[in-house]
C-alpha cells in the first residue's frame, strides 16, 4: 500500500485529553477470585519471579486469567502485579520506560515497538486473538453507507492501536487519506464524545463498540474486511527479552494459564463470560456475542509454523511497510529482525 503522510487534525481540549494508566492491581469484586482460585495444572511453588503485567479491557483470555487469579494459584510464590492500559500505544511507552515485563497490545503497536526508531528489546510471545468484526467502524448517520460518506467528518480511534491501523488501511484503499479528520481518543472516552455529538464515527473494539451500536450507531466496515484486503490485525502479548531469559519457568506457566483460559472461552463461553464481564464491567450476556468477533488460537496452534513458529514475522513485516507509508515508523526492519521479534518458546511449552 502507498499513501502520503496523513494529516492529523488537532482536537479540542475536551477530546485530546489522554487517559491516565491505571496502575496496580484492579480487583473485580468477585468472591471467587484470590484465595478461592485453583490451578488447572500442577502448581509450581519454585517460581519466585517478580512480574509486572499489563492488560487492556479486551474480551480475551487474559481477563479470565486475571479475574480467576490463575497465576496466583499456579505460582503461589511469584509476586505479580497487574496494570491496566488504555491502548497499545501506552503499553509501548511503558516498555520503553522499562516498567513492564509482559503486556497486551495490538499487532500494529507491537510492530512499532520492534521497528525504528524504537527498536525495543521485546518479543511477541503470545497471540491473544485474531481480530475480526470485534473491531469495527461505526457511524452516527445511518445515511452514510460507504467510506466516501466520511469525507470531512470527524472519526475517532485510539492512535497507535490496531483499530487506528485498520482505519488507515481502509481509508488508504478507498483513496480517502487526508480527507477525514482523525481524532485521537481512548476507548472509554469515545462514548462521551459520541453522545456529545463531537465525533461522527469511530473505529474501536468491544466493549466500547457495542456501546456505540446500542446507542444507534451503524457498522460500516470492520477489521475482518481490512484483513481480507491484506491488512490483518491481532491482539498479542510482548515480553522483555531479558525478563524472558531470566524467567523462563514463569513464562511457560503464564502461557499454560492463557492456553487454559482460551479453552474456556471456546468450550465454555457462558461461564467464561462471567469472568470477562466482571473485568469489563458489563453483564455476562453482553460478553458472549462479543467473543464471536475474535478467533482464539490454542498454544499448539500458536507455536506452529503459521504463527509464532515463523510465519507471524511476515504479518509484522507487512504491517511495518504500511506504518512506514503512513509515517508511523522510521524504517522497515529486515525480515530477520521481525523473526527475532517473535518467540514460540512459551507457547510450545504450554502446548506440549
Amino acid at each position: 500500500m502507498t499513501s502520503t503522510l496523513r494529516k492529523v487534525v488537532a482536537t479540542s481540549a475536551a477530546l485530546s485529553a489522554v487517559l491516565a494508566v491505571t496502575a496496580g492491581c484492579v480487583e473485580s469484586g468477585r468472591e471467587d477470585t484470590g484465595a478461592a482460585a485453583s490451578c488447572p495444572f500442577a502448581a509450581d511453588p519454585s517460581v519466585t519471579s517478580t512480574v509486572r503485567l499489563g492488560y487492556q479491557a479486551i474480551p480475551n483470555a487474559d481477563l479470565l486469567v486475571k479475574d480467576r487469579n490463575l497465576l496466583g494459584a499456579c505460582l503461589p510464590n511469584a509476586k505479580i502485579t497487574w496494570s491496566q492500559f488504555a491502548s497499545g500505544a501506552d503499553v509501548v511507552q511503558a516498555f520503553g520506560a522499562g516498567s513492564l515485563d509482559i503486556g497486551t497490545l495490538g499487532s500494529s503497536p507491537a510492530t512499532k515497538a520492534l521497528s525504528a526508531p524504537l527498536n525495543l528489546p521485546v518479543q511477541v510471545v503470545w497471540i491473544h486473538d485474531v481480530i475480526g468484526t470485534s473491531e469495527s467502524l461505526v457511524v452516527r448517520d445511518k445515511s452514510i453507507t460507504a467510506l466516501s460518506g466520511l469525507v470531512g467528518k470527524k472519526v475517532a480511534t485510539p492512535f497507535g492501536s490496531t483499530s487506528h491501523y485498520s482505519l488507515l488501511a481502509a481509508l488508504d484503499k478507498a483513496g480517502l487519506t487526508d480527507k477525514v479528520d482523525l481524532i485521537n481518543l481512548a476507548p472509554d472516552a469515545i462514548p462521551g464524545a459520541w453522545q456529545g455529538n463531537q465525533i461522527d464515527a469511530a473505529w474501536v473494539w468491544d466493549p466500547t463498540l457495542s456501546k456505540l451500536t446500542e446507542a444507534g450507531g451503524t457498522v460500516l466496515t470492520s477489521s475482518a474486511e481490512t484483513a481480507a484486503a491484506g491488512a490483518p490485525t491481532y491482539d498479542v502479548a510482548i515480553a522483555d527479552k531479558k525478563f524472558l531469559a531470566d524467567n523462563a519457568a514463569f513464562a511457560t506457566a503464564w502461557a499454560k494459564a492463557q492456553d487454559y483460559a482460551i479453552g474456556q472461552l471456546k468450550n465454555q463461553p457462558k461461564e467464561a463470560a462471567v469472568s470477562l464481564g466482571a473485568q469489563l464491567g458489563i453483564a455476562p450476556d453482553k460478553v458472549v456475542p462479543q467473543l464471536a468477533g475474535y478467533v482464539y488460537l490454542s498454544a499448539a496452534e500458536q507455536a506452529g509454523a503459521k504463527y509464532l513458529g515463523g510465519g507471524f514475522a511476515d504479518d509484522l513485516t507487512g504491517t511495518a511497510r504500511f506504518l512506514l507509508s503512513q509515517g508511523g515508523i522510521a524504517a522497515v526492519g529486515t525480515e530477520q529482525q521481525y523473526r527475532d521479534g517473535i518467540s514460540a518458546t512459551a507457547a510450545a511449552g504450554a502446548g506440549s
